[in-house]
C-alpha cells in the first residue's frame, strides 16, 4: 500500500502538459498596453503563447482575418456581402409564397380594412405580425426584422420583439388592456408621492433632464413632457436598486416616437405634433412606452446600479476588442492619453442615442430587438465598429483636446438607413469572429 508521502508526491507532480493548464514560463501580459518603445503585435503575442489545445500545424483563418487592421474597403466589402446574403435568404424564403399567391386568387378585403403599404420584400413581415396565432413565428419574426422593419408595422413588431405582447394575435387585445390598466394603477398609487421628501430629489432630477433631451420640438410639448415625467418617475420608484439615473430618460424617446407616429401624419419624427392625438390614444401610448422601456432596462439594469458596473465592464471589453481589431487606432488613442471611458461611457449609457440622429437610432433598434441580448452584448460590437469607422479621422488628429472633441461630436447628422446597415453588418462580422472566443480579444 502506498505511503502517505508517496500520495503527496503524486499531487505535487507538474501538470504543465495537461490540456488547458497554465504555462508557468509565459510572462503575464498586462491588459493595458505599457508605454514601451515597442508595442507587441498580435502575431508576436500569438508566437510567444503556447496553447495546450493547438497542435501547431495550421493557422486559424478566422483569427488571422480578425487580427488584420480593418480598412474602409474591407469593411464595405464585408458589410455589403452580409447585407446581400440577408437579402438573398429573404428572397429565397419568400419565393414559395409568391408562387402560391400567383396561383391562388387573393381574397376580397373586408369593408373598411386597408392593410398598410409595405415594400414587396417585407410582405412576409407584415403577414407574420398581423396573422400569427402561435408563438412558433417569434424566431421567424426576429430574422425578418434584423434588416429593418417597415414603418407601418414597426409599432406592433417592437411590442412583440420586446416581449411586451404575446405572439398569439387572439391574446393581444386582452394583454394590452390588462397592462395599460396596471400602469395607470401605478400612476394613481405612486405619482402623488413625487413631492414627498423621500422622492423629491428623484423627481427634481427628472424634471431637469427632460428639457435637455432631443428632439426638442417634440419633447418640449407640454403633453409629452408630462408623459415622460410620469414614465420615468414610476419606473424609478418601482426599481429602487438603481432608481433614476441620467441616460435612462433618453431610452424612452424611440419607443414613444415609434408608437406616436402610428397616429400622426408628419413624416419627420423630430417635429411630430401630438396636439391632434386623442387623449385616450395618448394614454395607451404612454402605457405601452412604459412597459417596453421596462423590458429593455431589465436586460441592462446593471448599467444603472451603483457605480454603473455594467458600463464599466462593457467599456473595458470594448477597449480590449479594439486593441485586437485595429491596433493602430488603439495605440493612437493611448499615445494621446485618450481613455475609452472619456467617450465610450456615453455610448453605453445612452446606447449611441447622442451620437446618431433619431431616425438612425430607430433603425438600429430594429436590429437590437432582433438580436439576442442586442442592447447589451451586440451593442458592444456596434460600438467597436462605430469607432473603427472613423479610423482615418482619428489617426489624423494629433492633439488630445481635438481628438476627444471629435469623438464626442462625430459627424453623423446626415446618416441614413444605409449607413446604419453597413455599421450593423460590420458589427455582425466582429461578433461572428469574437463572440464565441472572448479570450481571443484579450491581451
Amino acid at each position: 500500500m502506498a505511503s502517505d508521502g508517496a500520495r503527496k508526491q503524486f499531487w505535487k507532480r507538474s501538470t504543465s502538459k495537461v490540456p488547458g493548464s497554465l504555462l508557468r514560463s509565459v510572462p503575464k501580459v498586462p491588459t493595458t498596453p505599457l508605454k514601451a518603445k515597442k508595442v507587441s503585435t498580435f502575431q508576436e503575442f500569438e508566437s510567444n503563447t503556447s496553447d495546450a489545445w493547438d497542435a501547431g500545424e495550421d493557422d486559424d483563418e478566422l483569427l488571422a482575418m480578425a487580427a488584420e487592421s480593418l480598412n474602409t474597403d474591407v469593411v464595405m466589402e464585408t458589410a455589403h456581402r452580409v447585407l446581400r446574403d440577408h437579402s438573398q435568404r429573404r428572397g429565397q424564403a419568400a419565393l414559395p409564397e409568391r408562387l402560391a399567391s400567383e396561383l391562388e386568387p387573393e381574397p376580397e378585403p373586408e369593408p373598411g380594412l386597408e392593410l398598410p403599404t409595405a415594400p414587396s420584400g417585407d410582405l412576409r413581415l407584415v403577414k407574420s405580425v398581423s396573422e400569427s396565432h402561435t408563438s412558433c413565428a417569434a424566431e421567424e419574426l426576429r430574422k425578418l426584422s434584423w434588416s429593418g422593419i417597415p414603418k407601418p408595422v414597426r409599432p406592433m413588431t417592437w411590442k412583440l420583439l420586446s416581449g411586451y405582447l404575446p405572439a398569439n394575435v387572439d391574446r393581444r387585445p386582452a394583454t394590452l388592456q390588462r397592462k395599460q390598466k396596471e400602469y395607470f394603477a401605478f400612476i394613481e398609487h405612486y405619482y402623488d408621492s413625487r413631492n414627498d421628501e423621500v422622492h423629491q430629489d428623484t423627481y427634481r432630477q427628472i424634471h431637469i433632464d427632460i428639457p435637455r433631451m432631443s428632439p426638442e420640438a417634440l419633447i418640449l410639448q407640454p403633453k409629452v413632457t408630462e408623459i415622460f415625467e410620469r414614465i420615468l418617475f414610476i419606473w424609478a420608484i418601482r426599481h429602487p436598486a438603481s432608481g433614476y439615473v441620467q441616460g435612462i430618460n433618453d431610452l424612452v424617446t424611440p419607443f414613444f416616437v415609434v408608437f406616436i407616429c402610428e397616429h400622426i401624419e408628419e413624416e419627420d419624427m423630430d417635429t411630430a405634433d401630438v396636439s391632434s392625438v386623442p387623449a385616450e390614444v395618448l394614454r395607451n401610448i404612454e402605457a405601452d412606452t412604459y412597459w417596453c422601456v421596462s423590458k429593455l432596462l431589465d436586460g441592462i439594469q446593471d448599467n444603472y446600479t451603483f457605480a454603473q458596473p455594467g458600463i464599466q465592464v462593457k467599456v473595458k471589453l470594448l477597449e480590449e476588442l479594439v486593441s485586437r481589431i485595429d491596433e493602430s487606432v488603439h495605440r493612437h488613442l493611448d499615445q494621446h492619453e485618450v481613455r475609452y471611458l472619456q467617450f465610450a461611457f456615453r455610448w453605453m449609457n445612452n446606447l449611441l442615442m447622442r451620437e446618431l440622429p433619431l431616425r438612425c437610432t430607430i433603425r438600429l433598434w430594429d436590429t437590437y430587438q432582433s438580436e439576442p441580448d442586442g442592447f447589451s452584448h451586440f451593442h458592444m460590437y456596434v460600438c467597436a465598429a462605430f469607432l473603427v469607422r472613423w479610423r482615418k479621422e482619428i489617426l489624423e488628429e494629433r492633439d488630445f483636446q481635438e481628438l476627444l472633441l471629435f469623438l464626442q461630436n462625430l459627424p453623423t447628422a446626415h446618416w441614413g438607413d444605409e449607413d446604419v446597415s453597413l455599421l450593423l453588418a460590420e458589427a455582425y462580422r466582429l461578433k461572428f469572429a469574437f463572440a464565441d472566443a472572448p479570450n481571443h480579444y484579450k491581451k
